[in-house]
C-alpha cells in the first residue's frame, strides 16, 4: 500500500501492468476502500504511459481525444473502472483457488476481443512479436489492459502465483517472486514494516 495520492507517483508493486491497474485503488482492506487514483480519463492515460501500455504519441492523441469528447472520455473511464474491479475479482479467485465469476470473465472477454482481432505479427530487430494498432480511440487503453490481463491469466502454469497483500487496509495484488513462494506483503518496506511495528507494540503492551 502507498501513502502517495497521485497517479503520477503511485507505487508500482504488482509485477505486471494488469495487477498495477487493479492497484489503482489505494486500499482494498476490510475496513477501508480507496482513495481512488483514476479520477479522470487523464489519470488513466497518465497511468498507461507510466506502465508503457501506450507510447508518447498515443498519449498525446488520447489526451486530445478526451478534450474533444469529455462526455465519452468520462464514460470510458467508468468502463475502465468496471473492468478493473472485474479483474480484481478474477485475480482474487486465482489467489483463493476458487472459480472466477462468469460475468467477470464475460466482461474481460469483451475487452479482449477488439485487441485480439486488431493485433498483427511484426518483426522487430529480428524478433517476431504481436503489435497492436495505434491507440487512437478512447477505449484503446481498456482493450490493451484486457489483453495483458488475459495473457497473465492464461500463463498460470508458467509464472509465479498471484497474492493479495495481507497488510491491514491494503489488499494490493502482486506476483509472488519470493524464494519460498509465501510472500505476504506488497512491499516489505511499507506493509511489512508496519506489521512488524504493530506486532512489537502488541508484545510490549502485554
Amino acid at each position: 500500500m502507498t501513502g502517495q495520492k497521485t497517479i503520477e507517483d503511485i507505487s508500482l508493486l504488482g509485477g505486471h501492468p494488469a495487477l498495477d491497474f487493479v492497484n489503482t485503488v489505494d486500499s482494498r482492506g476490510e475496513q477501508r476502500w480507496g482513495p481512488e487514483f483514476l479520477n479522470t480519463y487523464g489519470d488513466l492515460v497518465t497511468w498507461a504511459r507510466r506502465l508503457e501500455v501506450i507510447d508518447d504519441d498515443e498519449q498525446t492523441v488520447l489526451f486530445s481525444k478526451a478534450m474533444e469528447s469529455p462526455v465519452r472520455a468520462q464514460r470510458e473511464l467508468v468502463q475502465a473502472r468496471e473492468l478493473r474491479e472485474a479483474l480484481h475479482r478474477i485475480f482474487l479467485s486465482e489467489s483463493d483457488d476458487s472459480p472466477a465469476g462468469e460475468e467477470d470473465l464475460a466482461l474481460l472477454d469483451r475487452a479482449v476481443q477488439p485487441a485480439q482481432s486488431q493485433r498483427r505479427l511484426v518483426s522487430v530487430a529480428g524478433t517476431i512479436r504481436w503489435q497492436h494498432p495505434p491507440a487512437e480511440q478512447l477505449d484503446a487503453i481498456a482493450h490493451r489492459i484486457g489483453w495483458l490481463a488475459a495473457e497473465l491469466l492464461t500463463s498460470k502454469a508458467e509464472r509465479r502465483p498471484i497474492r493479495a497483500c495481507q497488510g491491514p487496509n491494503c489488499g494490493w495484488l502482486f506476483l509472488d517472486h519470493s524464494r519460498n513462494g509465501h510472500r505476504r506483503w506488497c512491499s516489505d518496506r511499507t506493509c511489512g514494516s508496519h506489521a512488524r511495528v504493530r506486532k512489537f507494540r502488541a508484545l510490549q503492551s502485554d
